[in-house]
C-alpha cells in the first residue's frame, strides 16, 4: 500500500497534514461489488496518544471534503468547519488526534468516479459502482484499521456527515466510544429524494454530460450549477433569505422585464451555483446524493431504528436547528427515541438559528458549547 503526503499542501501541524493512501482492499460494496484497490484522502490533526485512544473522527456533508480546518487547495478558503476545529474549539488537536477522509464516491482524492479505473487507465466516470452511506463508513474503517485506530473517542458530524456517524456504531458497535450528530437524519424522506432528483436531472440535461464520460472534454457546469442552485435553497431558511435579500434589486434601480438577475438573491444563486463547479465533479453529484436518498438506517437493522444501537455502547448526543427544514426537529427527535428504546445514553437540544440547515457550519456558539461539553464529559 501507498500512502503519500500531498507535496502541494503544507505539513506544519497547525494546519494539518494532507495524505492520500492507497489500501488493497477488496471493499465490499452494499451494491454486491468488490471495489480493489481503495484510495483514499485525508487530513490529520494532532498526535496519536500511546493507547490510541483520543481519536476524533470528523464526517463531512455532501459538498465536503477532507479540508475541514485547513485552507482548500482549489479555492483558497479556510476549511469548512473552522468554527468547531481548531487550537482552543471544541475538537481541538492539542488534545485530540483528529482525521477527516474524503468520502468514497467523491471528487477530493478518494475512489469515485473522477478517479482512474486502473482496468481502463481513464477515468470510472458513470463505471463507478453505486455505493451507499455504509460503503462511506467501511472505507473510513479500513483507514482507520491502517493508522492504527481500534475505537474511536467520537464520530462527529452534520447533515450527510451525521448520517455517517449513526452509522459508526450501527455497523461497528466496538468501535465508537461517542457520537455526535447534527443537523441530520436516520432516513431521507420523500421530499429529500426528490430535491435531489431535480438536481440530477439538471446534470444529466446538460448536453456535455455525455453519459458521465465528459472527464477529457468540457464538463456538464450549468447544470451542476442548476442543481447546487437548487440544494442550496434547501439548507437556508425563508427568514434568513427575507433577511439577507427580501425584494432587493441587484445593482439597478428598476426592474429590467427580461430575464437577467433583477433580485440579488437571484444573482447570489448564480453565484453559488457557477462557484460550485469550480470545485466539484458532476458525477461525484450523482453518486453521493444516491447514496444519501438510499439511505434507511432503520431499513437496514430489520425495519425498526432501534434495533440498529442496541449493540453499542456509545454515547450520542444530538443536535438540530428549528430553522431547519430539510432535516427538521422531527427527524432529530425520532433517532432520540429509538435510542431510549435501545436503551443507549443520548442528550439532545434543538438550537435557535435563523440560518435553516446551513446553522452547523456558521458561527453558533451555543453548538460550540454543546459539543465541548459532550466530548468533555467522556474523556
Amino acid at each position: 500500500m501507498l500512502d503519500t503526503i500531498d507535496p502541494d499542501r503544507t505539513t506544519d501541524a497547525r494546519f494539518g497534514l494532507a495524505r492520500r493512501v492507497t489500501l488493497p482492499g477488496p471493499l465490499r460494496l452494499d451494491g454486491g461489488v468488490l471495489l480493489s484497490p481503495v484510495d483514499i484522502a485525508y487530513e490529520t490533526y494532532g498526535t496519536l496518544n500511546a493507547d490510541a485512544s483520543n481519536a476524533v473522527l470528523i464526517c463531512h456533508a455532501l459538498t465536503g471534503d477532507q479540508h475541514v480546518a485547513s485552507t482548500h487547495p482549489r479555492t483558497g478558503k479556510p476549511g469548512w468547519w473552522t468554527r468547531m476545529v481548531g487550537e482552543g474549539r471544541p475538537i481541538d488537536p492539542a488534545r485530540h488526534f483528529i482525521v477527516c477522509a474524503n468520502v468514497l464516491g467523491s471528487c477530493m482524492g478518494s475512489s469515485g468516479p473522477a478517479t482512474i479505473n486502473p482496468a481502463t487507465g481513464r477515468a470510472w466516470a458513470m463505471g463507478f459502482p453505486v455505493i451507499t452511506i455504509r460503503d462511506m463508513v467501511r472505507a473510513q474503517a479500513m483507514l482507520l484499521d491502517h493508522l492504527g485506530i481500534d475505537v474511536l473517542q467520537a464520530v462527529v458530524g452534520g447533515s450527510m456527515g451525521g448520517m455517517q456517524a449513526l452509522s459508526w456504531p450501527a455497523t461497528f458497535p466496538d468501535r465508537v466510544r461517542a457520537c455526535v450528530v447534527i443537523a441530520s437524519t436516520a432516513r431521507h424522506t420523500a421530499q429529500n429524494i426528490a430535491f435531489h432528483e431535480v438536481g440530477r436531472q439538471a446534470v444529466m440535461a446538460d448536453p456535455n454530460w455525455r453519459g458521465g464520460d465528459y472527464h477529457d472534454e468540457s464538463a456538464p457546469t450549468a447544470g451542476l450549477a442548476v442543481a447546487r442552485m437548487a440544494a442550496h435553497i434547501t439548507y437556508l431558511s425563508e427568514a434568513g433569505l427575507t433577511e439577507k435579500f427580501g425584494r432587493r434589486l441587484q445593482a439597478r434601480d428598476a426592474k429590467s422585464f427580461g430575464f437577467d438577475a433583477d433580485f440579488q438573491v437571484e444573482s447570489y444563486l448564480r453565484h453559488q451555483g457557477l462557484a460550485f463547479t469550480d470545485r466539484f465533479d458532476a458525477n461525484s453529484y450523482l453518486y453521493i446524493t444516491r447514496a444519501m436518498d438510499y439511505f434507511d438506517l432503520a431499513e437496514e437493522h430489520g425495519g425498526l431504528l432501534a434495533n440498529a444501537f442496541r449493540a453499542t455502547r456509545a454515547r450520542f448526543c444530538l443536535v438540530s436547528f428549528d430553522t431547519d427544514w430539510l432535516y427538521p426537529t422531527a427527524e432529530s427527535r425520532s433517532i432520540v427515541q429509538a435510542l431510549n428504546a435501545a436503551g443507549a445514553p443520548v442528550s439532545f437540544v434543538e438550537l435557535s438559528s435563523p440560518y435553516g440547515h446551513d446553522a452547523f457550519l456558521l458561527e453558533a456558539p451555543e453548538l460550540n458549547r454543546v459539543v465541548d461539553g459532550f466530548l468533555r464529559a467522556g474523556a
